[in-house]
Parts: structure tokens; sequence; C-alpha cells
């Protein structure tokens, strides 16, 4: 499913237009990337939780040439599922 079909089924489902479903989900894209980007998590409910990670700078060895490069640090957004949707889907 892209994002063109995900709009036309939350549209339909809620009984609202798609530019609507459009602005709310960007407005909900926008506040789990504020809250993640403050390496903070998002919960839903029924749904599952945003995290963010922070990854450490390390230390790796290209195999080829066997040089060593210093990868810099990073934030990383995960998602975990809920138990609720995980036990739907079986």
């Amino acid at each position: 499913m892209d994002n063109k079909e995900l709009l036309e089924k939350v549209s339909e489902n809620l009984g609202r237009s798609k530019a609507d479903v459009a602005k709310l989900m960007e407005a909900f894209a926008e506040v789990v990337k504020a809250r993640c980007g403050a390496l903070d998590s998002v919960a839903i409910p029924g749904f599952g939780t945003f995290e963010a990670k922070k990854k450490n700078e390390r230390v790796v060895v290209n195999p080829s040439n066997g040089k060593r490069m210093l990868v810099p640090p990073k934030v990383t957004l995960t998602f975990k599922v809920s138990n609720v949707l995980k036990n739907r889907l079986k």
C-alpha cells in the first residue's frame, strides 16, 4: 500500500476529505520527528512505539584494503509493534 492508497482508506473510514487526512498525517509525522529528534519516544496505544536511539561513533575496518575509518554518531528511528497489534496479525 502506498501513501495515496493509505490516504484514500483513512479518508473513507473517517468520512473526511483527502486533504484533511493528508494534513493530519503530515502533522503526525512532524510530531514524531520533533519528539524523536529530542531523543524521546512516541507511543500509540494499540499500534506501537516510535523511539529514537543514538548510536555512538565507532571504528570500522574496510575488508578490501584494511583501512580503518571512523563512523560518526547518528540517531536512528525504531518502531516496536504493540502486543495488541501483533496478536491481531497472528
